[in-house]
């Protein structure tokens, strides 16, 4: 689609070639050039019953993930404001793809990188972040309250204490990983023209606050969607066990804006599971968990909304890493991933603190947790 569609009126929008890569100059040699600049692709309705259909943003074409943005953002943020010393250790807490996003900005930065993750990393990305040169330290249990989360965040609190010149960005309440998303939203109104709903799988909170902020800018009418996976915490749930890592957390991040949000939507295991698989057969494009949670919901909302409503949600990783578990039969198997029903229509209810839900659920109340508990009646956040 044109750059130069559905230009709002009185505003600027930038144009393809107009974006840059996040800390690099276009034809800039090194890794960092290679991140942003990743392109759109038209995902149809996978009933086939309708013409509707979503635009995803393909962030696995970054060397390492949708979090290189912000990894790099960080750091170059940190430097600028003495933070971080030059060839200071960088210390963070990871399961996922921030992981290879600070390893790049470690490549990029000269910094050396120690990466706390735990036994639920899987082995692939761990012998990638190896070979890219960071260090893992494992966490052995998780804590009784926060789980591995936490368990992984009091780690670098220890290893920091331990090197009192390390840097640790702090993902899930450094303002820095949400402006580092910034310009996935520029490069979305350069390739689309206008985005009316934006999708948007939730961990951290920094893509969903980032991407959304800098689109209403150009849209303030935007609405925006979280996506989140059950036994996840964020949006006030009772945490539970989770299989389903890059979203969801059994903390509260900081960097969620709930007050951005018109509505979220709670997705199973199994039901990311057969849009993932559903998107492998029918675009050769899928990815991990946030991927089919996020499809599975942008798929609902296309069917349910006018042809020219303009919808768009993020891809952040690809597939690779998921070879043994989301694309493994056995495992999926063993773990009741393979029930074959399509995810179709979600469950509805009023309120997250009321009912704990355990398939896919939609709620239009968006609730900040431990705001809740000192507003009256409920703590709602009014809907836009």
């Amino acid at each position: 689609m044109s750059a130069h569609i559905l230009r709002p009126e009185g505003r600027h929008l930038p144009t393809a070639s107009a974006v840059v890569a996040p800390g690099a100059a276009v034809g800039a040699q090194g890794p960092g050039a290679l991140v942003g600049n990743t392109p759109v692709l038209w995902i149809g309705d996978s009933s086939k019953a309708s013409d509707r259909g979503f635009w995803a943003k393909l962030e696995a074409m970054n060397p390492g993930g949708m979090k290189d943005r912000p990894a790099l953002h960080m750091i170059e943020s940190a430097r600028k404001r003495g933070e971080l010393a030059p060839g200071g250790r960088i210390v963070e807490s990871t399961s996922g793809t921030l992981g290879l996003g600070l390893a790049l900005a470690g490549s990029v930065y000269d910094h050396p990188v120690t990466l706390v993750t735990d036994p639920g990393m899987d082995g692939l990305l761990r012998r990638m972040l190896t070979a890219y040169g960071a260090e893992l330290d494992v966490v052995a249990e998780p804590h009784p309250t926060g789980g591995w989360q936490e368990a992984r965040r009091r780690r670098v609190a220890e290893l920091q204490a331990m090197c009192p010149e390390s840097y640790c960005p702090d993902q899930y309440f450094n303002p820095d990983n949400v402006a580092g998303y910034f310009s996935l939203a520029w490069e979305l109104v350069a390739q689309l023209g206008r985005v009316d709903v934006l999708v948007c799988s939730v961990g951290t909170g920094g893509h969903s606050a980032g991407v959304s902020r800098a689109l209403r800018e150009f849209f303030p009418h935007l609405r925006l969607i979280g996506v989140d996976t059950i036994g996840s915490t964020i949006f006030g749930q009772p945490a539970r066990p989770r299989i389903m890592r890059g979203l969801g957390s059994s903390i509260y991040p900081r960097n969620v804006d709930y007050s951005a949000f018109d509505e979220v939507h709670w997705v199973s295991p199994s039901e990311a599971v057969w849009m993932c698989r559903h998107l492998a057969k029918s675009h050769l494009s899928t990815g991990g968990w946030s991927v089919g949670a996020a499809a599975v919901v942008a798929d609902w909302v296309a069917r349910h909304e006018s042809s020219d409503v303009r919808i768009a949600t993020i891809f952040p990783d690809g597939p690779h890493r998921y070879a043994e578990t989301i694309f493994d039969d056995n495992y999926c198997r063993d773990n009741c991933l393979l029930d074959g029903v399509a995810p179709h229509e979600p469950d509805t209810i009023d309120e997250p603190a009321v009912q704990e839900v355990r398939r896919w659920s939609r709620c239009r109340t968006v609730q900040d947790p431990l705001a809740r508990t000192m507003s009256a009646p409920s703590g709602a956040v009014p809907q836009r």
